[in-house]
């Protein structure tokens, strides 16, 4: 498995400079909201992804009053060897990844050699927000588990966009619109295959991980809904020319997938408490997890930033006896209260180490 050694951070949000090593095994991180914590798990994150999990403009990363930040991260591969992973970002500039001082040319060749797992207060949006939200994290994960499937969405969105451009010219030409519906059918038949059989996967592995977060309580379902359900996306395209060129945009494709959340069979966004909630998502990464470590044939980086908030101890108990009893790679986990989370991880493990934050430094404690 990939397990993160040591990181080095400068000038990434509000973290000046900072130099870390951690544990294989679980590393806790606590301090008061806004001091850093979740700061040091987006860079984890932003190692493994190339681009940060809250933030959608890498300005947004800078440390106030500078224009660049740079990440390294020291790795035992799966292979045995020791790789350095080092992320540069500046104002107007090429983003530069490099592997042991190597360039590489493109983020899709990196993503999917460090996999990585969030579970972070954010993922309400999942169950809040509209379709992007899901289509996004599942773009995450089958874009880390496979780089056919990467390379597929970044080209359908790539046809996507010459499309609907077209479709705003006052004169669109139609033998150019049937070549692009030619060529985006072809890409989304596979796009819409692997989230069939994405969550043909992930729908029963979450299942029974609310089952133990809940103690069985409750059912949960899981439903891919998509246009190409009904028919190959070079029909429907055809069919809805006229509708698309009166609205200058495409209305139908994969672009439009969803995936419906239930819970009793009723949609968990209307009929789930914040706890029930909470637990869904927890599952869900969970199951994500599983999936992933199955792919590899390794476990992924396990980040959970702030998972204990708005769930009860009894949940909490669940959850932490799920990471002690199964074979968890390495976990970084962030909370509020160092008394709690110290008084739940010594119960699971020895091999573990406690860093707290303060205004953007670190440090580690020896307990």
């Amino acid at each position: 498995m990939a397990i993160l050694e040591k990181i080095i951070i400068g000038d990434f949000r509000n973290i000046a400079s900072a130099q870390l090593e951690f544990s294989p095994n679980i590393n806790c991180i606590s301090g008061n909201n806004g001091e850093g914590k979740t700061n040091l798990i987006d860079a984890i994150y932003y190692l493994s992804m190339t681009k940060s999990a809250f933030q959608s403009s890498d300005r947004q990363n800078f440390r106030y009053g500078t224009k660049q930040f740079t990440i390294t991260g020291t790795y035992s591969m799966p292979d045995g060897m020791v790789s350095k992973f080092t992320i540069q970002v500046g104002e107007g500039l090429e983003k530069k990844i490099r592997r042991d001082g190597k360039a590489c040319q493109r983020a899709a060749d990196h993503i999917g050699l460090l996999p990585v797992v969030l579970v972070s207060p954010s993922d309400t949006a999942l169950v809040s927000e509209s379709g992007e939200f899901r289509r996004k994290f599942v773009n995450g994960v089958l874009s880390q588990m496979s780089p056919k499937y990467l390379s597929d969405i970044q080209q359908y969105g790539r046809f996507l966009a010459q499309r609907n451009k077209l479709l705003k010219e006052q004169s669109p030409d139609h033998s150019l619109l049937d070549v692009l519906a030619t060529r985006m059918s072809a890409l989304a038949a596979g796009i819409h295959e692997a989230r069939a059989k994405f969550v043909e996967g992930i729908a029963p592995l979450a299942s029974e991980y609310y089952k133990l977060i809940s103690g069985g309580k409750e059912t949960i379902g899981i439903k891919y809904l998509s246009d190409l359900d009904k028919a190959p996306l070079e029909d429907i395209l055809h069919a809805s020319i006229d509708k698309d060129i009166a609205l200058g945009y495409t209305s139908a494709g994969i672009q439009r997938d969803d995936f419906l959340f239930s819970l009793g069979g009723h949609p968990i966004r209307t009929g789930g408490s914040q706890g029930q909630q909470k637990s869904f998502l927890v599952a869900l990464k969970f199951a994500q997890y599983e999936l992933m470590r199955s792919t590899y044939g390794f476990p992924p980086i396990l980040l959970l930033d702030d998972v204990f908030d708005k769930l009860d101890m009894e949940r909490v108990s669940n959850l932490i006896g799920m990471v002690a009893g199964k074979d968890f790679g390495q976990i970084f986990i962030t909370d509020c209260n160092k008394v709690r989370l110290q008084s739940i991880v010594d119960t699971v493990t020895s091999d573990r180490v406690y860093i707290e934050t303060s205004d953007g430094s670190f440090q580690t404690q020896n307990l």
